[in-house]
């Protein structure tokens, strides 16, 4: 295993953890970052056989971006890769929504994502790195009831194409990825809150979820990590710039 260092936000839970547990395959060393308790994904990548540092970090800070990066670079002096993972964003309704939810939103997802590949953009310029963010369906597909999630992941597709047009000077790749329904514990608790207000069951409300979406199943943090993991091997370094779909077909477009 090649010294390598990736950064991954999110790293807590659903696709954040998955993909840090992937990229501990491939990367010599992963750098967790979440507001939560990250020993239990610790001991998984020690388990790999690759080095970690965890970071417990409320990225909505400003001050978030620079730690990472001087802790990171503290521990094991370069970074290599960046996946912008972290932000669940409110499934608020347009018509419902305040300003300070508005504000939220973009801090929790889009700011924090920005700083970080901001702060760490020499770092990757010196190790010609990749970075990845995450957006999702509701970019090209905005419902009025969860419109600060369309908004956002729209706005965070734009940055990822920014910054890849940066990155043709400077030689860092920069793409992103659009996952469709992953079911994480997230989803799972709203499926459990929607099945709670319907009166019905969870499973028919997964069911009647699958219908309306036209696709067979949830998808897995795994599949979706894998995608990651392929995005940032060495064999894809000519992929730049563009947005990756994974939804089990839900939406029928690149």
């Amino acid at each position: 295993m090649a010294e390598s260092v990736a950064i991954v936000t999110g790293a807590s839970s659903g696709i954040g953890r998955a993909t840090a547990v992937r990229l501990a395959r491939d990367f010599s060393a992963i750098v967790l970052v979440a507001r939560e308790e990250l020993g239990k994904v610790a001991a998984q990548i020690k388990g790999s056989g690759s080095r970690s540092l965890t970071l417990e970090l409320d990225l909505k800070s400003p001050e978030s971006a620079r730690t990472i990066v001087a802790r990171t670079l503290a521990e094991f002096g370069r970074v290599d890769a960046v996946l912008n993972i972290a932000g669940a964003v409110g499934g608020f309704d347009l018509f419902q929504m305040t300003d300070e939810q508005w504000e939220d939103g973009m801090a929790v997802k889009f700011h924090s994502a920005r700083r970080l590949t901001l702060r760490a953009w020499d770092c990757l310029k010196a190790a010609k790195g990749t970075v990845v963010f995450i957006s999702g369906n509701t970019a090209v597909a905005p419902r009025a009831a969860s419109a600060a999630v369309g908004s956002i992941n729209a706005a965070i597709e734009a940055l990822a194409k920014a910054f890849a047009d940066r990155g043709l000077e400077d030689g860092v790749q920069v793409n992103s990825i659009s996952p469709g329904a992953i079911m994480t514990p997230r989803r799972l608790s709203m499926l459990e809150k929607a099945a709670a207000t319907r009166q019905v069951s969870v499973e028919e409300t997964q069911r009647m979820f699958l219908e309306q979406a036209r696709i067979t199943r949830f998808g897995t943090a795994e599949e979706v990590a894998e995608l990651m993991a392929f995005v940032v091997s060495p064999a894809m370094r000519w992929l730049t710039g563009t947005v990756l779909r994974i939804d089990g077909g839900e939406v029928k477009s690149v």
